[in-house]
């Protein structure tokens, strides 16, 4: 098992560098298991980036379903993640139903239709990045998931910011319809990456949604016990990639330099008040 644990980190270091980061700053029994639990969400997370049509990657997110259901027994305790994963699960007696709607959430990702509503997309964050921090915390003996709620939200919309460009150019939209459609803008304007006042308004609304959340986390987190605070640390990195993206053209996003994410968790790590600050 430490060989799939290592395999978990460098996986997660690779993919995840933010969360590799803040795990550092657990406690060290718990390392492997959080690794565990970030592999998994890399694995589920790029299924549309490594299979790049929609059904090889539905076929993946079956297995993982199959795997989480107690299925393809052998075949789990071949794969590194599964295992390492599935003795995560046991040992810290995760939910495996928040694990399996994190799966469903994940096979929008494999299509190219858009989201449609802001609570669609809530729901799509709280589902994946809410679910994640939420169990992250689990594993470090705290259940936050009144924090881990907004926090997620918030991380989800900042980085479906960042990533716009990109989506646009393979044709997926993060960007709601009904938030489209109130400044009259198409889906064709996003998928050619033309810059508009109307575009630039509906950004910044989902902008200024995300710091609500982050405000309301922040709320949250000031009565969470610190030992969960591993779990939270990539979101040190929201509130100044937000500022960023505030000055900057949503098709050619300023982002965070890796190694100023690094101290931005580093010093949330050192000082929790600048977590969402």
């Amino acid at each position: 098992m430490e060989d799939a644990v290592q395999h978990c980190a460098e996986l997660v270091r690779n993919a995840d560098r933010d969360r590799y980061i803040a795990t550092l700053f657990a406690p060290a029994p718990n390392r492997g298991a959080l690794y565990a639990l970030y592999a998994f969400n890399v694995e589920v997370a790029h299924v549309r980036d490594r299979a790049r049509e929609a059904a090889p990657g539905e076929i993946r997110l079956q297995w993982w379903r199959e795997v989480l259901g107690g299925e393809r027994r052998g075949e789990a305790m071949a794969s590194p993640v599964a295992a390492s994963l599935l003795d995560t699960i046991e040992r810290h007696r995760l939910p495996v139903n928040a694990l399996l709607a994190l799966l469903e959430m994940r096979r929008f990702d494999l299509y190219d239709e858009p989201m449609l509503t802001i609570a669609e997309l809530e729901d799509y964050a709280i589902r994946t990045e809410s679910t994640l921090i939420a169990m992250a915390a689990q594993i470090l003996g705290i259940d936050a998931a009144a924090a881990a709620r907004p926090a997620g939200i918030a991380r989800t919309l900042t980085e479906l910011l960042t990533a716009l460009p990109g989506h646009a150019l393979r044709r997926q939209v993060y960007l709601p319809v009904e938030l489209l459609d109130r400044y009259g803008v198409h889906t064709a304007d996003v998928f050619a990456r033309r810059s508009s006042p109307a575009l630039s308004q509906a950004a910044a609304d989902l902008r200024h949604l995300a710091r609500d959340y982050l405000a309301a986390a922040a709320n949250s987190l000031r009565v969470l016990s610190q030992q969960a605070l591993p779990a939270f640390l990539p979101v040190a990195t929201v509130r100044q990639s937000l500022d960023r993206l505030d000055r900057s053209d949503m098709f050619q996003p300023r982002s965070l330099s890796p190694w100023r994410r690094q101290w931005l968790i580093w010093r949330a790590a050192r000082n929790p008040d600048r977590l969402t600050g």
